[in-house]
């Protein structure tokens, strides 16, 4: 039997601005339909600073920051959770 931790150590929740989603689509460059909490979809890209390090998936939920210039329809990808940290925020009511 695999080792299930009780709780990860720490889940980054949203402050301010910043609005969780799930991925619904791949559009290349960097760039995704992201379906968020607020019943909005954004175009939302991820910061160079952040793009090499990542493997996004359609399903997975992410953090974003909505953009100053259009902030109903594009924004900023942040953070993008596990698969442990999603089903966390989804036992605690932050995703519905």
């Amino acid at each position: 039997m695999a080792f299930q931790p009780q709780e990860p150590i720490r889940v980054r929740t949203p402050r301010g601005k910043e609005i969780l989603g799930t991925i619904e689509e791949l559009l290349g460059a960097s760039r995704f339909n992201v379906k968020c909490t607020d019943g909005k979809k954004r175009l939302c890209r991820i910061p160079g600073k952040f793009r090499k390090r990542i493997n996004v998936r359609i399903g997975d939920v992410v953090l974003l920051t909505p953009w100053d210039v259009e902030p109903d329809t594009k924004g900023d990808i942040e953070w993008i959770y596990t698969r442990t940290q999603a089903d966390w925020l989804r036992s605690r009511g932050f995703i519905k």
